[in-house]
């Protein structure tokens, strides 16, 4: 058992058989009342994305989260395919477990797989990614009468909105969280 002021970004927890992943931790304390601790978490089976409040004195399960540096390599009907790059052991993911990020996901990208007790439970993909764009409009001359931006289509078929400045063939930086446009890669 942990306490919940321990329950950090990026800790794990069980709570009533289903494994959390803490996204954010925030500490509250009114006056003369005990403290709380709401946290922002993700439910590791289903995705889902919720806040949890609990008092300061509370105790929840530790969950034997693992990280294993994994590479990316493919898809297919059978699901997710990935490589352990210390062995070479190549192994498959259930789809489930990955379609929130899939659409971030290209050919030999490192990624982090979850693990609890040797059982995946999701994957954790870099904040910031760097993509080829492979299509782009043009821009119209004056069209500047704010941030103007277009769409560009990147190598892995993701639509993303760019400056007007940028071409196609250029590398950019595109924040996962969000899906936005961060700059172009130096």
């Amino acid at each position: 058992m942990i306490s919940v002021t321990d329950l950090r970004a990026g800790a794990a927890f069980e709570e009533k058989g289903q494994y959390f992943l803490v996204l954010s931790y925030e500490h509250s304390k009114i006056a003369r009342g005990s403290g709380n601790v709401k946290v922002k978490v993700r439910n590791l089976e289903t995705g889902a994305t919720i806040e949890k409040t609990f008092n300061t004195g509370a105790r929840v399960a530790d969950a034997n989260l693992t990280r294993k540096k994994t590479q990316y390599l493919y898809r297919d009907n059978q699901g997710f395919h990935f490589m352990d790059p210390v062995t070479y052991e190549q192994f498959s993911v259930d789809r489930k477990l990955v379609e929130d990020v899939a659409k971030y996901l290209k050919e030999g990208v490192d990624l982090t797989l979850l693990a609890v007790d040797d059982n995946p439970v999701g994957v954790e993909i870099p904040k910031i990614m760097e993509y080829k764009i492979v299509q782009t409009g043009g821009s119209a001359r004056g069209n500047t009468a704010g941030s103007a931006q277009k769409d560009a289509v990147l190598e892995n078929n993701l639509v993303v909105k760019v400056p007007l400045f940028i071409k196609t063939g250029e590398v950019i930086r595109v924040d996962t969280r969000t899906g936005q446009y961060v700059e172009r890669a130096k």
